[in-house]
């Protein structure tokens, strides 16, 4: 089945094209908007909707588009981004032996139809020592990653637990997106 991301994450590309659909990537234009700890969903939710809305403007929405957006929320604060390696050994440290909120905003529009809803998981990182965040920040995955961590690179062995989905972490919900495509009427996904 063909399936429009309007994202130019990897990571999504990568869940989508597990599934055995044949994705076009088509990156969004849109600015994200930002704000505080306690409307985290909200912001993520207009984020997925926002990025899917913008492409399908210029690209239509015949086929499914599928759009997202990818938060961690710690004490009060959602983590972006690092914007370089003195903020990511930041995060880190703050992230080592606490549990924080992985938030995905998944947005599908599908012809005259869209449908948004947001997935949260909780991960507990293990205590870390300052020589493992150094290693980890020398290896360059937490530069372009939220929270400063990937679970599905190196970062996986900074994490204790979860509790939810996998794919959520990783940025994309997949059974979740699965049931949103049932229930907005995409047959074969």
């Amino acid at each position: 089945m063909k399936v429009r991301l309007a994202s130019g994450s990897p990571r999504r590309l990568e869940l989508l094209k597990q599934l055995g659909h044949d994705v076009e990537v088509c990156v969004s234009a849109f600015n994200e908007v930002s704000g505080a700890e306690n409307v985290v969903e909200a912001i993520v939710a207009a984020n997925a909707l926002g990025k899917g809305s913008a492409v399908a403007k210029v690209m239509g929405s015949q086929i499914p588009l599928v759009s997202a957006d990818t938060v961690v929320a710690l004490e009060g604060e959602i983590l972006g981004k690092p914007q370089d390696s003195l903020e990511a050994r930041q995060m880190l440290s703050r992230l080592s032996g606490k549990c924080h909120r992985v938030l995905t905003g998944v947005a599908v529009l599908y012809e005259e139809q869209q449908l948004v809803e947001v997935t949260e998981t909780k991960v507990w990182f293990r205590n870390l020592s300052e020589s493992e965040i150094e290693a980890y920040v020398a290896t360059g995955e937490p530069l372009d990653k939220a929270g400063a961590y990937g679970i599905q690179g190196r970062g996986a062995i900074l994490v204790d637990r979860i509790e939810g989905c996998y794919n959520n972490v990783v940025g994309l919900p997949l059974t979740r997106l699965y049931q949103m495509m049932a229930q907005i009427g995409v047959r074969g996904f």
